[in-house]
């Protein structure tokens, strides 16, 4: 990897920041993809699972854009990442332990709240670190990284549950936990530039837009949070859903679900190593509508198929939709509020947006089920992202505007 000169990027820096992403995969989310399959086979029906995943979405909601603010003021980005994951992990050892309502729902709510932060601290960190130029390549580094640490750490579940069950899934949680906190202590806060980490690369002294004259203005900020709305809305609930019914059915929720998983996952990590020749090669538009054409198809297998070796194209075109819109979307906030120096607070309130359409997915997803089986809520929850297709090409020139130029120094 390059160093930066403009900031003294070191390699110790970057080699901390790949391996912060490779172990924060785990520790961001708790217990994350197992939450479902674990309760499902405690006797939590799919409508109390979809409440439980709509109130901490809706908390997550209101926490997100709040600390995309406090991410663009503090310049100790680093600490915006270490006391979420200790209180994260905290939280799901309280519900591994005790699997009751207030375990469950206060311990999904504190992760709901205090990881919203976790994501705009570390866009906000990698952008301070590498800067405007190599924002859109680094972002695709640290999904690849992402997703590789999530695959290592389904299949240690999944060794683990086999030889010592519950036991090995809390001892695996904290040393994720304590792994992610080295790692994010390693990266230099010397290399961190918090003006270019805010989206402000040429700083001239005059007073910046407010934070909501930024986002109320910005037509391609608004036509991306609505387009990441419907698509979440229906992509959110879909591997929920198959880990439940696969959970159910087979009686081995953590195993299933770390396969389950563990496929969306690899695909993730192809898309990571894709997207930047995508990017540049097609343009950042062909991206987003691949990704968004992959959520319809993903429905109609998953409805059509019920064996459980539907699971492997279904999980491929997770990695594929969802994993291209999680490179795309920075990279998308970056360019269209470049020199506001509102980036974090922007993307933010992007992901504020998206989560409204994730949370409010989740009870419509358990009514489904409850009303016509998993395959209505698959097919339904597929075809929705039809609507975000065309919402994007209609406003692809505002949401993907051609990237500035950035001057050396």
């Amino acid at each position: 990897m390059h160093t930066v000169s403009k900031t003294g990027l070191s390699g110790r820096s970057l080699v901390a920041l790949a391996t912060l992403n490779f172990f924060l995969a785990d520790a961001r989310d708790g217990l994350g993809p197992f939450l479902d399959g674990f309760l499902a086979t405690n006797g939590w029906s799919p409508m109390t699972l979809g409440i439980v995943a709509t109130l901490g979405g809706i908390l997550g909601l209101i926490a997100t854009p709040l600390f995309g603010a406090l991410v663009d003021a503090s310049s100790h980005k680093r600490l915006l990442i270490i006391v979420p994951v200790i209180l994260v992990t905290a939280a799901a050892l309280w519900t591994l332990a005790s699997p009751g309502n207030a375990s469950v729902f206060g311990g999904q709510s504190m992760t709901a709240i205090v990881g919203a932060v976790i994501g705009p601290a570390l866009m906000g960190l990698t952008l301070g670190l590498v800067g405007e130029h190599a924002f859109s390549d680094q972002v695709s580094r640290n999904e690849f990284w992402n997703h590789a640490g999530n695959v290592f750490s389904l299949a240690c579940v999944y060794v683990a549950t086999a030889f010592y069950g519950l036991t090995g899934v809390i001892v695996l949680m904290i040393l994720t936990a304590i792994a992610t906190i080295v790692a994010i202590l390693a990266i230099d806060p010397r290399h961190i530039d918090n003006n270019v980490a805010r989206g402000l690369a040429h700083d001239d002294g005059a007073p910046g837009p407010s934070s909501y004259s930024v986002i109320a203005g910005s037509r391609g900020l608004i036509l991306l949070a609505l387009t990441l709305l419907i698509f979440h809305f229906g992509n959110a609930p879909m591997s929920r859903l198959i880990a439940q019914n696969f959970s159910i059915q087979l009686g081995t929720p953590f195993r299933t679900t770390a396969i389950v998983t563990g496929v969306s996952q690899l695909s993730m990590i192809a898309m990571a190593l894709a997207a930047p020749f995508l990017i540049r090669r097609f343009g950042l538009a062909t991206v987003f509508i691949i990704a968004l054409c992959a959520l319809p198809l993903r429905g109609a297998i998953a409805g059509s198929i019920s064996s459980f070796a539907s699971i492997y194209p279904v999980q491929f075109l997770d990695g594929v939709g969802a994993g291209l819109i999680g490179i795309a979307t920075p990279v998308a906030a970056e360019r269209i509020l470049s020199g506001t120096g509102r980036f974090n607070v922007g993307l933010g309130a992007v992901m504020t947006v998206q989560g409204i359409g994730a949370s409010l997915s989740n009870i419509v997803a358990g009514w489904l089920t409850n009303q016509g089986g998993y395959s209505l809520a698959y097919w339904v929850h597929g075809g929705v992202a039809i609507f975000a297709l065309a919402l994007f090409l209609f406003g692809r020139t505002a949401i993907t505007p051609e990237k500035r130029a950035v001057s050396r120094p």
